[in-house]
């Protein structure tokens, strides 16, 4: 990979001609970066595709190839492209469905509106991966006939599908008037390792594919409520989390959900809105941090109940459903707590009104500022004042302020103790100044934000392109106030001309 032209793909300034030079020399990586500019022209895309064919499915999704322009045989990442769009022709559905490669095979089954005949090639492929592609993207009626196959891993596959009909989830659940699976992936030896914590396993009932299947059918939200509701007490935990993520069930099944002795269980639970008030109140004492700090995100919480919280939760650096729909009489009760973390809940909003928030940003606690200070309409003064009474506290979210002024993140960058994650957002704000820009990019994490920064003197810019670190100068390279003497030198000396 070469970064100075990776970064030259991307920079927005880059002059039409160096486009198309970069185009005719583009591999991998530069064609990437190319495929995704804006202005980029169908004439440019349509070279682009015939020289690097990965960058199709980029341009297919923005319009710029259409099935005039593309051959299948030749271009066949392209064509499969713009079929997984809806956009290509069913004659080369019906190539792809004969290709002897499977993994086309497999990219054409997971495109939607394929002609019938098509979908029946595809379901009786001879090989199972096709036919599970299939299976998680087709329609009811194929769905419900794929839930019968003899392979276990396509019948997982049906159970993800959340076009297939309720009555056959629940089968896939019972086994009942499904013929049995014959073979599964662990049978077939072919078992890959898995995200989950199911182990691969068969004595001829195919039990983890089975035991996945389960699950998939309890994340499927198609499932019927009554069929999942007997997983509330079993033994594995993998199958009582979705059911604690589901709405659809009767108070009942989340109060057993809530006694098991897994936090991820209660945890999911807790944020699920659906679950009764008695058990929400319940849950506001769990011995689990991730369970409380769920029930704060849970957006019926009622507000007595996640005031309690604030403290123990530790959720104030995002702004919480219930925060967001309070009313303005609750805003303004919020921002009167006694208690700090109460108010560094309600100092998230960013549309309070001045008088609220002008009270917040004079908070004496540093957690409050921090909140409050990213909030728009704050006074240079008072941004000032938050970091004369709490310095390296409340540095970084002062710094992403967006009225903070040029003259204030220069002062920012020269405070003593300096404070790392302040010079990161000093290099993204858009009014900082170069000095100060000079100044982050002293700091090795901020130098690669730094250097892309268009405020950076024009020399400085082509001078970080020799830096030894790729990524400090592929940004430079992007940077669009680079020189145009600069940018054409580089490509025509790193391209060989």
């Amino acid at each position: 990979m070469n970064p100075v032209l990776c970064g030259l793909a991307a920079n927005p300034a880059l002059p039409v001609e160096l486009v198309d030079r970069l185009i005719a020399v583009a591999d991998e990586y530069i064609a990437a970066d190319l495929a995704d500019r804006e202005g980029l022209s169908r004439a440019q895309a349509l070279t682009l595709a015939s020289r690097v064919e990965g960058t199709a499915v980029t341009l297919v999704g923005r319009g710029l190839l259409t099935a005039d322009d593309v051959d299948p045989v030749a271009q066949p990442l392209a064509a499969l492209a713009l079929l997984a769009e809806g956009v290509g022709r069913p004659e080369w559905a019906r190539l792809f469905a004969a290709d002897p490669d499977a993994e086309r095979r497999e990219k054409l089954a997971a495109c939607l509106g394929l002609p019938p005949d098509v979908t029946e090639t595809l379901a009786a492929d001879s090989n199972v991966r096709v036919v599970a592609e299939l299976a998680l993207w087709t329609t009811a009626d194929m769905a419900a006939r794929l839930a019968g196959h003899p392979h276990a891993e396509v019948r997982r596959a049906v159970a993800v599908n959340e076009a297939t009909p309720p009555a056959v989830l629940a089968a896939l659940i019972t086994g009942e008037g499904l013929p049995a699976a014959r073979w599964c992936l662990v049978c077939d030896g072919e078992e890959t390792p898995s995200p989950d914590l199911w182990e691969p396993s068969c004595d001829g009932s195919h039990e983890s594919t089975v035991d996945r299947t389960r699950q998939a059918v309890l994340w499927n939200p198609a499932a019927p409520a009554g069929a999942v509701i007997g997983f509330a007490d079993h033994p594995s935990m993998q199958l009582r989390w979705p059911l604690a993520i589901r709405p659809d069930q009767p108070a009942e099944t989340y109060e057993r959900l809530a006694d098991s002795p897994e936090p991820v269980v209660r945890a999911a639970l807790a944020e699920n809105p659906a679950i009764p008030d008695h058990l929400v109140r319940a849950l506001a004492t769990d011995p689990s941090h991730d369970v409380r700090r769920n029930l704060a995100a849970n957006p019926h919480v009622p507000l007595e109940v996640l005031t309690s919280l604030a403290g123990a939760a530790k959720v104030a650096q995002t702004l919480l459903p219930r925060i967001a729909a309070a009313s303005p009489a609750e805003v303004g009760e919020l921002a009167q707590s006694r208690d700090s973390a109460v108010r560094m809940l309600v100092a998230q909003r960013r549309d309070l009104p001045a008088e609220i928030r002008d009270t917040l940003a004079a908070d004496p606690d540093a957690k409050v500022l921090k909140s409050i200070a990213p909030h728009p309409g704050l006074s240079e003064a008072q941004l000032r004042a938050m970091v004369d009474r709490h310095g390296v506290r409340v540095l970084a979210k002062v710094a992403t302020n967006p009225d903070a002024s040029p003259a204030l993140l220069e002062a920012l960058t020269r405070h003593q103790p300096p404070v790392q994650k302040a010079f990161r957002e000093i290099a993204r704000h858009p009014d900082v100044t170069a000095s100060a820009l000079m100044a982050c990019l002293r700091d090795h994490q901020a130098r690669r934000i730094a250097a892309g920064h268009p405020s950076l003197p024009s020399q400085t810019i082509t001078d970080l392109l020799a830096d030894e670190v790729w990524q400090v100068a592929e940004s430079a390279a992007a940077n669009p106030s680079l020189p145009r003497a600069s940018m054409s030198k580089l490509v025509f000396r790193q391209t060989g001309h």
